[in-house]
């Protein structure tokens, strides 16, 4: 049998919860077994239970590293004050994102399965979250990001809402101006914070 060292051993279950993320995005956390996740990740069923002690463990973790994902390459990168939050805005309620979920927001891809998840699920959710609307909140209100949390809890749930919506109706059109609309809110709310 061949031993593997620690670091060999994190790198495949940091493998392992990144391909889960995309999976779980893409067919949700009910349509992603933990046949279907191995086989992303390039291993046999048996090698999940070396790395976590159940599917929920891993959803778990899957969606934390999706949102601190979300936070190091979009809210992180954006430039500071409200052109950061215009720079947000406009990619999240971009046509690209709304037709790659594999690629975007978990929140948009998987909030009512979350919802519906055991604690340990919707705990690492909302620590996750949260480091997302600090983000936010310290573009919203660079002198007390505090006093911004909701407001940037409110663009997210905004933002996220319209994502789904644009994703779920059948009418391209119909999709497109959801996007706009949402932008257009979006925005109203960010100019709204911004003179407060």
């Amino acid at each position: 049998m061949v031993r593997y060292t620690e670091e060999h051993k994190q790198k495949t279950r940091q493998r392992i919860i990144a391909t889960a993320g995309r999976r779980l995005k893409r067919d949700g956390i009910d349509g992603s077994g933990v046949a279907t996740l191995m086989k992303d990740a390039g291993l046999t069923n048996g090698a999940f239970y070396r790395h976590f002690e159940s599917k929920d463990s891993l959803v778990a973790e899957a969606i934390t590293d999706q949102l601190h994902t979300l936070h190091a390459n979009i809210v992180e990168q954006a430039e500071p004050g409200r052109a950061g939050l215009e720079q947000i805005v406009r990619w999240y309620l971009s046509a690209e994102h709304r037709d790659n979920p594999v690629d975007g927001c978990p929140n948009a891809a998987l909030l009512d399965e979350i919802a519906r998840s055991e604690e340990a699920t919707r705990q690492a959710y909302t620590e996750g979250v949260l480091v997302v609307i600090d983000g936010l909140a310290a573009r919203m209100a660079p002198d007390d990001p505090p006093s911004a949390r909701v407001k940037a809890l409110s663009l997210l749930g905004l933002m996220a809402g319209t994502l789904q919506l644009s994703r779920a109706v059948a009418d391209r059109q119909l999709s497109d101006d959801l996007l706009e609309q949402g932008l257009r809110n979006a925005l109203s709310l960010v100019d709204a914070e911004a003179g407060s």
